[in-house]
């Protein structure tokens, strides 16, 4: 008789008629018939069916103790499996199987506490973390990061979305806040954009109105007040601030583009003059060469003569570059100073008549100059720059005469 055999022997035997019965303790219990085999064969059936139950059991065992169930689906793996040792249908040891599976109901308790635990744990996790959430949508909520805002406060409902629930009443004031400040801020920025499309399309309306007069004024030969529209049209378009995207470029396009046939005719105009100027220049650098041809002076009548002629060319050679008025001007004036130097020792020991005729030169350059400025202050207003350019010119000359004359009027007074 196999290993087997002797075990069902010790916990199972046949009966007469073919019952099978099965030793629990003291007692024993019928598990069923096998009428048509052997005893062996009788006890060998129903001892595989207690094999499949130990085996269901050994597999019980390893998920509840690796915590692969959770505590109530493991009791109610235990209970299904403990039933069916309390009616058995089967030979074996019935007491070894429910004490292994009664060993069981203490882990399954600790492992229900640590759950308890870890929920408990969990739950003060999310309390705080649901506190900070409200706390930083309250914060976006008081600002204006209208760019940012909405996707971290998406950002953050997604993640209070993942966290377990509260107790109710704690969970419902975080959520009343934290829903509170979702909606005051998708409000706000709801009207800040609403302002903004309208400023838009009020912006829209003025550099519309600038791009039609900038267009209108691009052909215009009037430099001075034309550049000086530009200048007011350009401020006022930075002041418009921006309109709807799908136009501002275009108006824009159309704006500078105006500018630019205006600025590059110009440019040119300029440059035109520009080349004039520099043929004046030549000019008044040939005559500085006979003003200071006249220094050191020996005859002062001469000299004066000599200088009222290279004066009056001078004159008549007209505008010259800006950036070379000053140095040409100085050489030219440096002769003159140098002439009505001699010129004022001379008057220092004339008769008190020459007095009087001092001041009535200064008075007549007085009187020259105020006509130079009126007509300066017309031509500039007319945008006439190049009458403008001669009149500063001749301007600066009479000014250094008019130093001069007044010098000399003081040293006989």
């Amino acid at each position: 008789m196999t290993a087997q055999h002797h075990e069902s022997d010790q916990f199972g035997r046949v009966g007469d008629d073919g019952t099978v019965y099965v030793r629990v303790g003291d007692e024993e219990h019928a598990v069923g018939q096998y009428p048509e085999g052997t005893p062996e064969e009788a006890l060998a059936f129903f001892t595989k069916r207690y094999d499949a139950i130990a085996f269901e059991v050994q597999l019980l065992e390893q998920r509840v103790r690796s915590g692969a169930m959770t505590p109530d689906e493991a009791r109610e793996s235990i209970n299904r499996v403990a039933a069916q040792l309390t009616e058995p249908h089967c030979v074996g040891d019935i007491k070894a199987l429910t004490a292994r599976l009664d060993a069981l109901k203490p882990v399954i308790g600790l492992q229900r506490e640590k759950r308890r635990e870890d929920r408990a744990r969990r739950i003060e996790e999310a309390r705080e973390r649901k506190g900070a959430i409200v706390a930083e949508a309250e914060k976006i909520a008081a600002g204006k990061d209208w760019r940012n805002g909405a996707n971290r406060l998406r950002d953050l409902l997604t993640e209070w979305k993942q966290l377990p629930r509260l107790e109710k009443g704690a969970d419902d004031e975080l959520w009343h806040r934290f829903s509170g400040a979702r909606t005051t801020y998708t409000r706000a920025r709801k009207t800040h954009f609403a302002e903004m499309s309208e400023k838009r399309d009020g912006a829209r309306v003025i550099k519309e109105r600038l791009a039609k007069e900038a267009e209108q004024l691009e052909e215009s030969t009037d430099w001075g007040g034309t550049a000086a529209r530009f200048r007011t049209l350009m401020q006022e378009w930075k002041a418009a601030g921006p309109a709807p995207k799908d136009v501002d470029d275009e108006l824009w396009k159309r704006f500078r583009g105006a500018q630019d046939v205006f600025f590059a005719a110009r440019d040119a105009a300029n440059a035109e003059i520009d080349r004039e100027f520099a043929a004046n220049a030549e000019k008044k650098k040939e005559l500085l060469v006979e003003a200071e041809a006249l220094l050191p002076v020996t005859d002062l009548a001469a000299a004066k003569r000599a200088f009222r002629d290279i004066a009056e060319r001078w004159d008549a050679a007209g505008k010259v570059p800006r950036d070379q008025i000053k140095p040409l001007e100085a050489r030219i004036r440096k002769v003159e100073q140098e002439i009505r130097g001699l010129e004022e020792a001379e008057w220092s020991k004339s008769d008190p008549e020459k007095s009087a005729r001092a001041d009535d030169m200064v008075g007549k350059l007085r009187d020259a100059i105020a006509k130079i400025e009126a007509d300066l202050d017309k031509a500039r207003a007319a945008g006439d720059e190049k009458k403008a350019s001669s009149l500063e010119s001749d301007l600066a000359s009479r000014r250094a005469f008019l130093e001069m004359a007044e010098k000399t009027a003081a040293e006989f007074g």
